[in-house]
C-alpha cells in the first residue's frame, strides 16, 4: 500500500455521506437493552441522531478496502442457536481478507485443529462480525454481516488462496457485509511489526557505521 493511501486511510473518515446505502446500527447491534443502557448513561440521543442524519457504512467502500487489503490478521466472532460466543483469529499475508465485491469479503479457512467451532456456529447461526486492528496506525474496524461456509468451490478456493500456500484450504468463509463502523483510537497500544522494526533498525546500524567511518577518517586525518 502507498503511502498516500495509509494516510487517507489514517486521517479520512470511515463513512459515507450517502445516506440511501446506509443501514441504521439499530438494526444491527442496537438492540431495545442496549438502546435502554445508552438512555441511562445519556448517549441514547446522540446515537438517534447520528442514525437519522448518517447512520453507518453498509458496502465496502474504497478506503475501507484499501484498510482490509493491509491487514495481516483479525478475529470473527460468531455464536451458536443457544448463543453461545466464540471469537477466532485468523491471519496471513497483507490482502488475506478478500474483498469480493460491495457487499463480500470471503478468506481461506486451512487445516487445523479440526475443533471447528466457527463453521459449526454458521451452520446453526450465520450472524458474525469481523474485528480489524491497525496497531501500527491506532485504527480498529468492526464489520458486521452473515457468514456461510464455501466448500468444493474451486474457483473460490483459488481466488481467496495465496500464491505460495502450503497448507490445505478446508473451506471458504463468505462474509455478506451488513455494516461497518471505526472506532476512536483512544487507548489502542502503539504495536509495529518485527520486519518493520528490523528495517528500521538496519538502516539505522547502517547510518551510524557510514558516520563512524567518517569520524575515524577525520580524526586520522588531524593527526597527520
Amino acid at each position: 500500500m502507498s503511502k498516500q493511501s495509509q494516510e487517507k486511510i489514517m486521517t479520512a473518515p470511515f463513512v459515507s455521506d450517502r445516506v440511501s446505502t446506509l443501514v441504521s446500527p439499530s438494526d444491527i447491534v442496537f438492540t431495545p437493552a442496549v438502546k435502554a443502557r445508552q438512555e441511562e448513561y445519556g448517549s441514547r440521543a446522540g446515537y438517534a441522531k447520528f442514525e437519522n442524519t448518517r447512520g453507518w457504512e453498509s458496502r465496502v467502500t474504497l478506503i475501507l478496502a484499501e484498510f482490509i487489503a493491509a491487514q495481516t490478521s483479525m478475529y470473527i466472532a460468531t455464536a451458536n442457536a443457544q448463543g453461545q460466543p466464540y471469537m477466532q483469529h485468523r491471519g496471513g499475508p497483507a490482502g488475506f481478507l478478500h474483498v469480493l465485491d460491495t457487499q463480500t469479503l470471503a478468506f481461506a479457512d486451512y487445516a487445523g485443529n479440526k475443533q471447528y467451532i466457527t463453521a459449526g456456529n454458521l451452520d446453526e447461526n450465520p450472524k458474525a462480525q469481523l474485528f480489524l486492528m491497525d496497531y501500527a496506525n491506532a485504527q480498529r474496524v468492526k464489520i458486521w454481516g452473515e457468514a456461510k461456509v464455501v466448500t468444493g468451490d474451486h474457483d473460490l478456493i483459488t481466488r481467496v488462496s495465496a500464491a505460495d500456500d502450503v497448507a490445505k484450504v478446508e473451506r471458504v468463509i463468505v462474509l455478506t457485509v451488513k455494516a461497518w463502523d471505526a472506532n476512536c483510537h483512544k487507548h489502542i497500544p502503539k504495536l509495529l511489526k518485527v520486519e518493520e522494526v528490523m528495517a528500521a533498525i538496519q538502516e539505522r546500524d547502517k547510518k551510524i557505521a557510514t558516520l563512524q567511518a567518517r569520524l575515524r577518517a577525520f580524526e586520522s586525518s588531524q593527526a597527520e
